[in-house]
């Protein structure tokens, strides 16, 4: 987060007051809105997508880009890279960084180290920038080749919408002559809600330590000196903060003049788990990111619900039967094998659906099958939609299907019977 302003408790619980009170009725679920400029929202087990608004649009991201840097710490201590002992010495840049008070820090100073434990956890719950900044150097040497690192991490996650310049998600007017190369001096991280759901999803599935540290309300920094620090979470919504909603334990928030208000939270209730990301909350009122992702955590968890579809029920597209070259019977019938949970809103309707089969074709000789052939032999999959979802899935390749599989074995015939088919063959 780049202002160190939080907001004052008293306008924070007037906030919730006012909307206690004043509550707006539920929407219909085809007639829902955020007030903001992006919003996105996801199932983090399935990746399947269950809200859009805007969410292709690449925008400015602010602190939400500590879920990148978090990872990547969290990443070397697990490939032991470094451990969370380790010792991070901290540069005049990052010192500088610390002490000034437009920005989220903790003070650090040149004077002595630091380990990476605690300024990963400052990064996370103060969201402090000089201890990302301090991270990203001890890890890569410097700033800028930390920049390249997440750049080649969100990369390989398939996200092309990403412009990442520095490690904290600060505008680059704080980095002076620091900022990363050929940037300009007043740029800033920018991506899609959507891309930044997909990074979210894959910190809290690799690492869901991560939500160990982002549940945390208030910690001390640096308990052991002389003036230790008080840590508060900007994130309003975890269980005891002032706009708590329970199962709320994460992400991040972040704001800056050009992001706005943004946080990408996520909930889990009764064994769900829901992603959801606000980019520049629109409402002026004090908390408004929390309230519109309160919203659309229920809008979520409250009208998108599994369905079970029993794929053997359904028909496949395409060629029900293969040819068996030198079987003793001709042909195998195919079959759907399995069942698939069918993500449905509820005014959609969830018989209307279609189905698409792929074949493997590196298991077919020419669109055929050699005998002998195995019953439930897999050859294929078949792919569920629902007619009136056209949101889909993070990876198109987790959509809800059933393997396609023969209905029974077919042995091969014996010579004699081989020998007589190319004869007749001939003649035809």
């Amino acid at each position: 987060m780049q202002n160190k302003r939080k907001i004052p408790l008293f306008f924070v619980v007037l906030a919730l007051f006012i909307q206690m009170f004043t509550a707006i009725p539920a929407q219909a679920a085809d007639d829902f809105s955020i007030n903001a400029e992006a919003a996105f929202a996801i199932d983090a087990d399935t990746g399947k997508i269950f809200y859009n608004q805007n969410g292709d649009t690449a925008l400015e991201i602010a602190s939400i880009t500590k879920l990148i840097t978090a990872y990547m710490v969290l990443d070397a201590v697990k490939q032991q890279k470094t451990s969370w002992d380790a010792q991070v010495p901290i540069s005049e840049y990052a010192a500088t960084n610390s002490t000034d008070p437009e920005l989220s820090n903790v003070p650090l100073s040149q004077d002595r180290t630091y380990s990476v434990k605690e300024l990963y956890d400052a990064a996370v719950i103060e969201s402090g920038n000089a201890a990302a900044i301090a991270l990203a150097e001890f890890l890569a040497g410097n700033e800028h080749t930390f920049v390249d690192q997440m750049r080649q991490l969100v990369t390989s996650w398939g996200i092309t919408d990403a412009t990442i310049v520095n490690a904290s998600g600060l505008n680059n007017y704080f980095l002076g002559d620091l900022r990363y190369p050929d940037s300009g001096e007043d740029d800033e991280n920018t991506m899609s809600a959507r891309s930044v759901a997909i990074i979210a999803r894959h910190l809290i599935t690799d690492f869901p330590e991560y939500l160990d540290t982002s549940k945390v309300v208030t910690a001390q920094f640096d308990p052991e000196s002389e003036s230790p620090v008080e840590m508060e979470n900007s994130n309003q919504m975890l269980p005891g903060a002032p706009l708590g909603k329970e199962g709320v334990d994460g992400l991040k928030t972040g704001t800056t003049e050009k992001a706005g208000a943004c946080f990408a939270g996520t909930i889990e209730r009764d064994g769900r788990r829901v992603i959801t990301v606000v980019l520049n909350a629109t409402d002026p009122a004090a908390g408004a990111r929390f309230t519109e992702t309160s919203r659309l955590m229920d809008y979520c968890l409250d009208n998108w619900q599994l369905q079970t579809i029993d794929l053997a029920n359904h028909p496949m597209s395409g060629n029900t039967t293969l040819k068996v070259v030198d079987g003793k019977e001709d042909d195998v019938r195919l079959k759907n094998d399995g069942v698939a949970e069918l993500w449905v809103r509820s005014d959609m309707d969830a018989s209307q659906v279609t189905v698409e089969t792929e074949m493997d074709e590196t298991l077919l000789n020419n669109g055929d099958l050699i005998a002998p052939v195995r019953k439930g032999e897999k050859l294929g999959v078949t792919t569920v939609s629902l007619n009136q979802d056209d949101l889909g899935y993070l990876d198109p390749t987790e959509a809800p299907s059933a393997n396609v599989v023969t209905s029974k074995g077919v042995e091969k015939a014996n010579i004699l019977l081989i020998t007589w088919r190319k004869i007749l063959a001939l003649f035809n």
